[in-house]
């Protein structure tokens, strides 16, 4: 069995881990009772991974959401339908690998589900371009989309992503046009949109399927106009102070919940959803049939309006009073 990777907050935790290897090991080569020692190593570990979970800084959650081996949008499918095929190809030439998607079934509802993949090593996020979309798979995700509101099945997405392909080829295919055609195009469709950030939502790449009537995030996932790294470099011209960067803009759940950008933070399992994909995907589906019942008992004209008001809505700025007014007062 592979062995789980550690991040740099976790290493605290190891030497507590190995005693209580070693002592299920003497249980196991002997015949001494040391179950009540165990469970009270059991339930300091419990404790103190609780804690250091709870206490996570913007910098070091994005180690979380980025980590090899939190559960993938395949991962998710896989346990939260019932039945699912995959649909290949942008029916332009390209079959993004990115940006994975089809039609499946949750209990007795059709629905059509897509998102970005990652892989879980090097050769696997070669493959699949470490989550970057080109246009092909934003193109592809539009397509399906476009079948979901034909067919009147409920579209649900899965953001993972430190942002769209930057490459010159992307470019040259029209990266821009294609995700700001599928922002467009998302606001027509007549069907109820669910969007979850399980992952790493960077940028105009997270976006482009983005535009939903609810959007999820999990709590240790980051939805960010940029990365830390990439906004500390245009600043400072340092990506070192990437970590006073993610606190800045505002990335994790609970800020972004405030701003009225996210509307439900889901919980993690103690330990981040690496540590626990079986129950990360049950909170999963919960959250996703809960909200889709409320959107199902919305018209059509209703949920398109809803949607409308709901991006109007966001946005903070400051009513500055110019120098003439106060003068004149």
């Amino acid at each position: 069995m592979a062995r789980r990777a550690l991040l740099d907050f976790e290493k605290p935790l190891v030497e507590l881990e190995e005693q209580i290897e070693q002592i299920r090991q003497l249980a196991r080569d002997s015949e001494v009772d040391v179950s009540q020692q165990l469970l009270q190593l059991e339930t300091l570990a419990t404790r103190r991974r609780q804690e250091i979970f709870d206490a996570l800084s913007p910098a070091q959650k994005i180690q979380v959401a980025r980590h090899p081996q939190r559960p993938s949008t395949l991962d998710y499918i896989q346990v939260i339908t019932d039945e699912f095929i995959e649909l290949h190809g942008d029916r332009r030439g390209s079959d993004d690998q990115a940006l994975v998607g089809g039609i499946g079934r949750i209990g007795e509802q059709g629905v059509v589900l897509l998102g970005h993949q990652k892989g879980r090593d090097t050769r696997e996020n070669v493959a699949r371009n470490f989550g970057m979309a080109s246009p092909g798979g934003y193109r592809k995700a539009l397509r399906l989309m476009e079948h979901a509101d034909k067919f009147r099945l409920p579209i649900l997405s899965f953001i993972d992503t430190p942002g769209a392909y930057a490459g010159v080829l992307a470019e040259e295919q029209g990266q821009g046009e294609a995700i700001a055609v599928n922002l467009r195009e998302m606001f027509r469709l007549r069907v109820p949109i669910l969007a979850t950030v399980i992952g790493e939502g960077g940028s105009g790449g997270a976006l482009g399927i983005g535009v939903a009537d609810r959007l999820l995030m999990f709590e240790h996932s980051v939805y960010t106009v940029a990365s830390p790294e990439a906004c500390a470099s245009i600043l400072w011209r340092d990506a070192a102070k990437a970590p006073v960067a993610a606190d800045a803009l505002k990335i994790t759940g609970a800020d972004l919940l405030k701003l009225g950008i996210v509307d439900r933070v889901l919980a993690e399992p103690s330990g981040g959803n690496h540590a626990a994909p079986l129950q990360a995907a049950e909170t999963l589906k919960t959250a996703l049939l809960e909200e889709l019942t409320g959107l199902r008992s919305l018209s059509e004209e209703q949920l398109l309006e809803q949607r409308y008001a709901k991006y109007r809505a966001m946005g903070r700025f400051l009513d500055c009073v110019s120098p003439e007014s106060t003068l004149s007062s």
